[in-house]
C-alpha cells in the first residue's frame, strides 16, 4: 500500500501540475508530512489526510492507495489526458449538469 500510494499521489500532481506546497497550502497538511507520503519511506497518511488530499484533488481515495477506482469508467486503449480530465469532471457535475452535458455531446454524434 504504501508504495502505491506513494506512487498514485506522486503521479497525480505531475498530470495535475500541482507542487507539494500548493498542496499543503490548500489542505492544510505539512509539508513535512507530505514529504513523508512521497520520500522513499512513504509513510502512510492517516483516513483524514489522505481524504483531505483525495478531496483536493478531484480523485478518489482508493484511487490514490490502489491506483483505480471500482466505478471508474473502462475506455477502450488509453483515453488521451484531455479525455481523463474530462471523465474526471464529470464526477463532480449534478443531474442537471449532467443532463445538459449530455445533449451537449449528443449533438457531437455521427450519425
Amino acid at each position: 500500500m504504501n508504495n502505491n500510494f506513494r506512487e498514485n499521489l506522486r503521479n497525480e500532481l505531475n498530470y495535475q501540475g500541482i507542487t507539494v506546497k500548493e498542496l499543503s497550502a490548500k489542505t492544510g497538511i505539512p509539508i513535512a508530512s507530505l514529504d513523508c507520503y512521497l520520500g522513499s519511506r512513504s509513510t502512510v497518511p492517516s483516513a483524514e489526510n489522505a481524504l483531505k488530499i483525495a478531496q483536493f484533488l478531484k480523485v478518489s481515495v482508493e484511487y490514490l492507495v490502489i491506483g483505480e477506482n471500482k466505478n471508474t469508467i473502462k475506455l477502450p486503449g488509453k483515453p488521451s489526458r484531455e479525455a481523463q480530465e474530462i471523465i474526471r469532471w464529470i464526477g463532480s457535475l449534478n443531474q442537471e449538469q449532467c443532463k445538459l452535458l449530455l445533449k451537449l455531446i449528443q449533438t457531437f454524434k455521427v450519425k
